[in-house]
């Protein structure tokens, strides 16, 4: 309780005068509560309410996202495809490269939604549940990719590195089977918070579909934020550095982190400490969100670079497209003698 209310209880009733009753006890003390409150309240500083200007997406996100799913999508499928008519010659690395490839199928599924969001000016008019669900597809696919690039690596690095080991054989496609279970239900606890923080809202009157969270969630988004990206992708990205006597596997890998991971990574640590700042200037903000969001392509790039991956590490394949494009040329060079 204020002390100072003893001080002007005197100024008021004067030296001789007697005490009030209970009743003004009572008020002394909720008028007491109510002056701490404030006082503690002038003490913290709100987050600004800030509004940003980022028309560059209307241009940028649409034409990067519709040429991710024109490619990515026969990508991905043929390379679904082509593991599952392998029938029993999967391998363990081919069954990790099927997940993979399913991940990145489910991603650019969800594009066409949001390649019409950002060319309507961030319009959301498809409901709060696919919001959720569009950007958990997002994390889910980003985090699934790198933590299943990580058991290629570790999978590719213990068959050269350490070819006479047999633990890691026990169990065969089984094994490998198992770990991608595992995978999947730890990439799903990771992510099932965005379904909590993900959600619609309203901006320039009209409604939008939040990313991260909502401006007035930035500080409880910020530790799950953080610990998504250590757990997520900080350790898979040291596991795989730790790894590179796997000569030409480590080196395409780490191109896909590279390119894709981290500087989506790097740019959304940055933007989220800045959005917590309560003395950050909305146009600091600003700038960190056009950064942030700028490479937001670049992780989706994922879901081609990944098909790509697959070609490069699997002879098989290599040497059947390679048959295949060489009759393609043959029966275009037959043709044009006739």
């Amino acid at each position: 309780m204020s002390p100072a209310y003893g001080e002007r209880d005197k100024q008021f009733y004067g030296q001789t005068c007697e005490r009030p009753g209970k009743d003004y006890d009572a008020l002394r003390t909720q008028m007491a509560f109510v002056n701490d409150l404030l006082m503690v309240n002038s003490t913290l500083s709100p987050l600004p309410s800030c509004t940003y200007s980022e028309d560059f997406k209307r241009y940028l996100l649409p034409a990067v996202y519709a040429a991710v799913f024109l490619i990515g999508l026969p990508l991905n499928c043929t390379v679904i495809l082509r593991i599952l008519r392998s029938g029993k010659a999967l391998t363990r690395n081919t069954i990790y490269m099927l997940n993979l490839a399913v991940a990145d199928f489910l991603y650019v599924c969800s594009l066409p939604l949001l390649i019409y969001n950002y060319a309507s000016h961030d319009y959301w008019p498809f409901g709060e549940q696919a919001c959720k669900l569009v950007r958990f597809q997002f994390y889910s696919n980003l985090h699934g990719s790198i933590m299943f690039l990580t058991c290629i690596s570790f999978h590719r690095y213990l068959g050269i590195c350490h070819p006479l080991a047999t633990w890691h054989k026990t169990g065969g496609r089984r094994f490998a089977w198992k770990v991608c279970g595992v995978v999947w239900v730890v990439v799903f606890c990771l992510c099932a918070p965005t379904f909590s923080f993900a959600a619609t809202g309203i901006q320039r009157n009209r409604t939008v579909c939040y990313d991260l969270s909502k401006p007035s969630l930035s500080e409880s988004y910020f530790p799950y934020g953080m610990a998504l990206t250590c757990l997520g992708f900080l350790l898979p990205f040291l596991a795989i550095k730790k790894k590179d006597k796997a000569a030409r596997m480590i080196v395409v890998v780490m191109a896909v982190f590279a390119v894709s991971f981290l500087p989506f990574h790097l740019t959304k640590t940055a933007y989220l400490l800045v959005r917590t700042l309560p003395g950050a200037p909305c146009e600091v903000r600003n700038m960190y969100s056009v950064i942030y969001k700028s490479t937001r392509p670049f992780a989706s790039m994922n879901s081609v670079l990944d098909p790509i991956l697959f070609y490069f590490t699997q002879s098989k394949f290599r040497s059947s497209t390679r048959s295949l494009m060489l009759r393609a040329s043959t029966f275009r060079g037959n043709g044009s003698k006739v």
